[in-house]
């Protein structure tokens, strides 16, 4: 998903002399609290460094590992999984530059997941102490938290939706649309894009089998919704998709017979 062939527009109401990727992070407004309310940018280095570089298949950090930083994805894409009593994995997040993880860890200061980088990715590290310190005196960085918070409890929610109400089809279309919003917040082409996980993760994430997801993504492109090239997507319809993700789109003028999905207990990964 990182690499976007599109290239990015400026975002609005930018401080000069930050870093385009910077303005175009999600947490761009939190880190901003922490420069403009101190007018010291050396407190901005010390809470958030630039530090880690990570190749496809390296782990950011471990389920049950204790929890030292947040980490921002400053470039790349990471997917977040937990293991099963009986030895599966269940991808429970796919994340992209701009994003914050391990926030719903602060409490217990231990990671309940792994993250592990699905493309080339570089993070910026935030010390939690340190942001736990701001937090407590400072408003503007509350209020900028309780909008990432709040914005991960209603994906949660749309994600249960999606799960429980929606079969195989609606589930892909759902995710495509998911992805296209999300580089559209980062000021990236919300109709052409990288997939940079693969089709059994997307299936391990929908609860659909692999070859399920890759008849699906066939039958789009067959039906003019999509193309699709290897990972690179590009959305030709996205009306029809959003009509076949509410269920408003009849399977027939698609050409798709209903397909039965699997629960995700039942998806290896």
């Amino acid at each position: 998903m990182s690499e976007v062939l599109s290239k990015r527009e400026p975002a609005a109401g930018s401080a000069p002399g930050v870093p385009q990727d910077c303005r175009n992070c999600g947490a761009y407004k939190l880190c901003m609290s922490l420069w403009l309310k101190s007018g010291d940018a050396s407190l901005l280095e010390r809470v958030v460094k630039r530090k880690q570089v990570l190749k496809r298949g390296e782990t950011l950090y471990r389920m049950g590992q204790s929890v030292e930083h947040l980490y921002v994805i400053r470039g790349g894409s990471v997917k977040t999984c937990i293991a099963t009593e009986d030895g599966q994995v269940q991808i429970i997040g796919f994340h992209i530059a701009g994003e914050l993880l391990g926030l719903e860890d602060m409490e217990t200061r231990e990671h309940n997941c792994e993250a592990r980088a699905t493309s080339l990715t570089s993070v910026c590290e935030v010390s939690i102490d340190c942001f736990e310190e701001l937090t407590r005196k400072d408003s503007a960085i509350q209020y900028e938290i309780f909008k990432i918070m709040s914005a991960e409890v209603r994906h949660a929610q749309e994600l249960v939706l999606l799960l429980g109400k929606h079969n195989a089809e609606e589930r892909l279309a759902a995710f495509l649309l998911s992805l296209s919003q999300q580089f559209a917040e980062r000021h990236c082409s919300a109709n052409e894009f990288d997939l940079s996980m693969s089709r059994s993760d997307i299936g391990n994430y929908l609860g659909i089998a692999e070859e399920t997801v890759c008849r699906i993504f066939a039958r789009f492109q067959d039906s003019g919704l999509i193309s699709s090239e290897c990972r690179h997507i590009r959305l030709h319809d996205r009306e029809r998709l959003r009509q076949l993700a509410h269920h408003r789109l009849p399977k027939e003028t698609l050409g798709i017979p209903p397909v039965r999905p699997m629960h995700p207990a039942a998806i290896k990964g």
